[in-house]
């Protein structure tokens, strides 16, 4: 973490079924102690990966912040997650960032026990962190909490420091700042939190919501205060109860017979439902460097049981979810449509009689667009339009087919 300087929405928040309050982190919390069957921390020693990964977990929860945050910044900071180096002293950078936090010109901290007690650099960690969220010189998202991943974008960034470097944007071109410090860190949630299978919600940013001297190193103003993702949001997978309903994200995705990759799997398709049996657990290999964690769950036909990673399941819905609307150009992609025809100039919709000669229905004007259905190739090549109806293959009309993207969107 850099020197800080403090300086001058919602489908899914509908949705949320967790409920997240804010209460101030103390340095005397009782979160430690729900790591306390890994043994006592050894003075100068770093503790094994697992143990590592308990201590974080619990921290962001007492603090409300998704562990899946703070276990990023902490790879970001400090990527192998030591408070000490090969000869037993603490990890101390360049500019003077302190432990596995990388704790720096933090003066209201005691600096020695920063150094030497690993709790005691987590803890502040957090509490620095949690102050981010809650100033209100930061954007936010529209309608959403804490729970919400993507709306630590901000306070991840001040965590490090709201300087031109973490701008979002490169003033200059517009083009996404893929080197600033929050996007390094979200990268690490994707990569570590959800094994590069999930994408997290993008924001729509524009040059003028940030106003700076990209020559200076003076704070950036924030000229828009709230953003509306249109990408699915993603709440923490920390918060899920006995007895809550779940999906699986990915097809093919393993049911563990214990809480770890090396036991024995099952493979399940996704939109698989799941029933949350317990709380979670860590991976049983003290030496994995997974930082998810394992869910003891059941099928819905009760047939299965064992444990699914939290990277591949989200919280199941039991409300009716009105269906996306995608728009194409000036028309809604439906399921069965494989293009589109959008008219260069006028021509005419045809009818196929049962003889196979073809007769003229109405005139089409330019600028129109109609959803493609079929195609057949006889008559030089006619575009199904729907009702029996075509459009004919010629110059006076362009024909297009759905991107990637869009029957993905049309999938959900």
């Amino acid at each position: 973490m850099k020197s800080i300087k403090i300086g001058a929405a919602g489908l899914l928040t509908c949705l949320m079924l967790l409920s997240w309050s804010y209460e101030e982190a103390s340095a005397e919390s009782t979160w430690t102690s729900k790591c306390s069957s890994y043994g006592e921390i050894k003075q100068n020693q770093n503790p094994a990966f697992q143990h590592m990964n308990c201590l974080l977990t619990n921290a962001a929860l007492e603090a409300n912040i998704p562990p899946e945050v703070v276990k990023a910044v902490a790879s970001k900071e400090n990527g192998g997650w030591k408070q000490f180096d090969e000869n037993g002293q603490p990890v101390i950078s360049k500019d003077n960032g302190i432990g596995l936090m990388q704790i720096t010109n933090q003066l209201g901290y005691d600096q020695e026990k920063l150094k030497y007690d690993i709790n005691y650099n987590i803890q502040a960690g957090v509490e620095i962190l949690s102050s981010m969220y809650h100033r209100k010189d930061l954007p936010k998202i529209k309608e959403t909490g804490p729970e919400v991943i993507e709306n630590w974008y901000f306070p991840v960034m001040a965590y490090n420091g709201i300087k031109p470097a973490n701008s979002p944007l490169y003033q200059s071109s517009g083009l996404k700042n893929i080197g600033a410090y929050q996007e390094k860190v979200f990268s690490f949630i994707e990569k570590d939190s959800y094994i590069n299978d999930t994408k997290l919600g993008q924001f729509p940013f524009n040059t003028v919501d940030f106003e700076y001297d990209p020559n200076s190193s003076e704070n950036i103003v924030f000229k828009k205060k709230e953003y509306t993702l249109t990408d699915q949001l993603h709440a923490s997978a920390y918060q899920f109860q006995i007895g809550d309903k779940v999906t699986i994200t990915k097809d093919n995705v393993n049911l563990r017979s214990q809480p770890s990759t090396s036991s024995v799997a099952k493979s399940l398709p996704i939109n698989t439902t799941l029933i949350i049996e317990g709380n979670f657990f860590y991976d049983q290999s003290l030496t994995s460097i997974n930082q998810f964690v394992w869910y003891p769950v059941k099928t819905k036909d009760q047939k299965l049981t064992g444990y699914i990673s939290s990277a591949y399941i989200k919280k199941k819905l039991d409300v009716d979810v009105p269906p996306i609307k995608v728009m194409w150009g000036k028309t809604e992609l439906k399921l069965g449509q494989i293009g589109k025809v959008t008219i260069l100039s006028n021509t005419n919709l045809v009818k196929m009689e049962s003889n196979g000669s073809l007769t003229t229905v109405r005139t089409l004007k330019k600028g129109e667009e109609y959803r493609v259905y079929n195609y057949k190739s006889n008559h030089g090549g006619l575009y199904g339009v729907g009702g029996g109806n075509y459009v004919q293959k010629s110059t006076k009309v362009k024909y297009e087919t759905p991107s990637k993207s869009k029957l993905a969107l049309l999938a959900q």
